[in-house]
């Protein structure tokens, strides 16, 4: 089998710090110069804050705990990345990013959870040697397998898993794979290729002499990057540093190891300058960190596998190190070292052929060395076959030029044709000239380059959003998202990667934002509806704002705020403990960069203290569940915007139970009843069932004021709309009564009771 890959290997993105409160606000000494902010710190500093008020887009669940990963910043942005864990165990899946601009103001999140992790049990059914057993099933000859550790498989539903990494060899060819196996049932939910293979040519870079950093210590000097000292390049045999008495390396023969490192350490120190110049990275991890480039490889085949990068050679005997083969390998330890991990779903081989691109163009040769173009290793014969990709043209290769549902379980490298295809139209454009070729466009559509440098700094700051959920989709949104970050008074950017993406055939997302320019800025705060709070209970509501104008961040003000509540300037957020009952008229104002502003007023009703509210008004808070996981006492979970299920206006609702195993899910809320007024206990109510009697009772839901039960609902009790149910709770007047409801569910097939559009109302 003729091998024409590139490729790389995974390894976990290390957890460096645990979530704390947040922390509180501290003020300079009278006459101190205030120290500049820090980006990163003010960038966790507000996930913090969203942690804790439970944002609804972060899916937080009762039991979710949170680390901190570190942080990356560009010259504009900054990009706090985080793991979850639920009841102590990893959540693969779980992962979230916060974006901020220079200011530390919220710009937005990009979450791989679409729903909360919903687990009946965190005991596995099987044990931890027979999923290490089911994960061997994947390769055809183990050499190696590491510990196995339980975990949260979060797919579109919630998992109990084992994790375990195996190698060996799969299908002839080296394999180290991460496989979740489902700890109920052995099935196996996921597997992650670590290694993926690649080939390449000894291609020179030149003139002649190259220029490289190295290191002298004592009379010996080493092929060592003395600006990155983990940046060295050796010999396969033995793992040792190439070294010698002169700094005079290599012989121009691409047959001779030692002129393997040559190309090798010039491309790697290339790319390199290419990821702090353009880029402004350091490092292969963000810190300045590499791992070596070995040269020896017996196989006609490169690869990374987290702790090295090794060449091996063509079927003349060269060493392929030439840059954009190099450069693709440390492309993907800089995916692997970015929020998220390696890229997934067929996206992993265009990410590192894409850092192959960026260097060489970054290195600019002439001919007769190598040239920037778009072509993957072309200067490889490996089989007498050029280049082993195509990015304007991926075809051309055998490989597909537009996008489609089968790309995801397409083999990787030929996966990586639609991505290629977009960035090449992204930088150069559909007819680009200058002596670039043309590139047809799925769609007919004619498309405008940005340049090299601008689509390669819009694809970074996406990647920096990256999550262990990425797709060809996911990329669509955060390269917009990216492209209206980095360039907020343009749309010419943000438009050119959404022509790419339609050229290739990657469909547009509702995650996808918009962008608009020109004329007076519009901003529009959306208006939460009337709030309901309780004298002594906190409260949270989550503000949120667009803007005409891309890019634009905002400063939040607000009139009229019940006290004892407060608005976070930056991040939007209103929260505290209310003071004092009564009906208030707020105010609240979102302010963009360029002055521009938007304003919503609703009421907020605080109720208690002997019946400082009246005898008129509704009591309970976020009644339609429409601000997300907050005033309410609720399972994990409960509380959603699932599409899995309806809700009965807007889209949150309390789901209680659906799980068909043992499962318990309780929603509540405490309201202060005035004396001498009457009250009212409403909501509405969906019952599905997949229970099949008509007769046994196995599944319930019992509504309760206090300890005195109002009803129970059952699997009977199915419906397929929502129904009104109302109580009256005149006689708890002068007391604090506790709403609560309370599903149940057996051992085996689901019962979903749904509730939405709740109220106690005074009469």
């Amino acid at each position: 089998m003729h091998k024409r890959y590139l490729g790389g290997l995974v390894a976990a993105v290390l957890v460096v710090g645990a979530i704390a409160a947040t922390p509180g606000t501290g003020h300079a000494a009278p006459g101190a110069v205030a120290a500049k902010p820090d980006p990163g710190k003010a960038a966790q500093s507000l996930a913090r804050q969203l942690i804790a008020s439970k944002a609804p887009q972060l899916k937080v669940g009762a039991h979710d705990t949170f680390q901190a990963l570190p942080v990356a910043s560009t010259s504009k942005l900054t990009y706090a990345a985080y793991q979850r864990s639920f009841r102590g165990l990893p959540v693969i899946g779980g992962d979230f990013v916060v974006v901020t601009d220079a200011q530390g103001r919220y710009v937005t999140t990009s979450v791989a959870q679409t729903r909360r992790v919903k687990l009946a049990s965190t005991t596995p059914r099987l044990g931890a040697g027979r999923a290490a057993a089911l994960a061997r099933t994947r390769l055809d000859r183990v050499t190696g397998t590491g510990s196995t550790r339980l975990v949260v498989w979060q797919g579109r539903r919630s998992h109990l898993a084992f994790e375990t990494r195996v190698s060996g060899v799969a299908k002839g060819e080296l394999s180290s794979q991460t496989v979740y196996v489902d700890a109920r049932t052995g099935q196996i939910l996921d597997a992650i290729e670590h290694v993926a293979h690649g080939s390449g040519t000894a291609a020179y870079s030149g003139p002649n002499p190259v220029a490289l950093d190295t290191v002298k210590s004592g009379s010996t000097y080493y092929l060592q990057d003395p600006n990155a000292t983990t940046l060295v390049c050796q010999n396969a045999s033995g793992n040792t540093t190439f070294s010698g008495s002169d700094d005079l390396w290599g012989d121009g023969n691409a047959t001779n190891r030692e002129t393997g490192c040559v190309d090798g350490l010039y491309a790697a120190e290339t790319e390199r300058h290419m990821l702090s110049d353009w880029l402004g990275r350091n490092g292969m991890n963000g810190s300045g960190g590499w791992v070596p480039l070995r040269v020896g490889l017996n196989d006609v085949n490169a690869y990374y596998d987290g702790t090295q990068v090794q060449i091996g050679h063509n079927n003349a005997g060269q060493w392929i190190s030439s840059i954009d083969v190099v450069a693709h390998e440390y492309g993907h330890g800089i995916d692997d070292k970015t929020p998220g991990g390696i890229s997934r779903s067929g996206t992993q081989e265009f990410v590192a052929d894409v850092f192959g691109a960026l260097t060489e163009w970054y290195s600019n040769q002439s001919s007769p060395y190598d040239v920037p173009d778009f072509l993957v290793g072309e200067e490889v014969d490996l089989v007498g076959q050029g280049p082993i990709r195509n990015m304007y043209n991926p075809s051309a290769l055998g490989d597909p030029n537009c996008y489609s549902s089968s790309i995801p379980s397409t083999e990787v490298h030929a996966a990586a044709g639609p991505g290629n295809h977009w960035f090449y139209l992204l930088a150069m454009g559909s007819n680009p000239g200058g002596g670039q070729p043309s590139s047809t466009t799925c769609n007919g559509a004619s498309v405008t380059g940005i340049g090299v440098q601008k689509a390669g700094q819009i694809f970074y700051n996406a990647m920096l959003m990256k999550t262990t959920t990425s797709s060809y989709l996911k990329y669509r949104t955060w390269t917009l998202t990216a492209a209206k970050s980095l360039y907020p008074s343009s749309c010419t950017e943000f438009n050119a990667v959404k022509a790419a993406w339609d050229a290739v055939s990657v469909p547009a997302q509702t995650a996808d934002p918009t962008c608009s320019t020109g004329g007076t800025n519009t901003v529009t705060v959306t208006n939460p509806g009337s709030q309901s709070g309780t004298v002594g209970t906190a409260a949270s509501l989550q503000l949120v704002a667009t803007d005409s104008q891309a890019g634009q961040s905002f400063t939040w003000s607000a009139t009229g705020l019940p006290a004892g509540l407060s608005l976070g300037s930056s991040s939007g957020l209103v929260s505290g403990t209310p003071t004092a009952a009564g009906t208030y008229s707020v105010t609240v104002t979102a302010t963009d960069t360029t002055g521009a502003s938007g304003s919503a007023t609703f009421t907020w009703t605080i109720s208690g203290g002997g019946g400082g509210g009246g005898c008129s008004g509704q009591l309970l808070g976020n009644e339609g569940f429409e601000s997300g996981n907050v005033v309410w006492s609720a399972s994990s979970g409960v509380i959603t915007n699932s599409t899995s299920r309806p809700a009965r206006t807007g889209s949150w609702k309390a789901w209680l139970d659906g799980y068909g195993t043992t499962h318990t899910d309780m929603l509540s809320q405490a309201v202060s009843i005035p004396s001498g007024c009457s009250a009212t206990l409403s909501f509405y109510i969906r019952i599905d069932t997949s229970e099949r009697t008509t007769t046994r009772v196995y599944d319930t839901l019992t509504v309760k004021a206090n300890s005195t039960t109002l009803a129970t609902y059952s699997n009977l009790n199915k419906n397929s709309s929502f129904l009104l149910k109302s109580f009256n709770l005149s006689s708890f007047a002068g007391q604090t009564v506790t709403i609560s409801f309370t599903g149940v569910e057996d051992s085996s097939l689901q019962t979903s009771f749904v509730l939405d559009d709740t109220g106690v109302t005074l009469g």
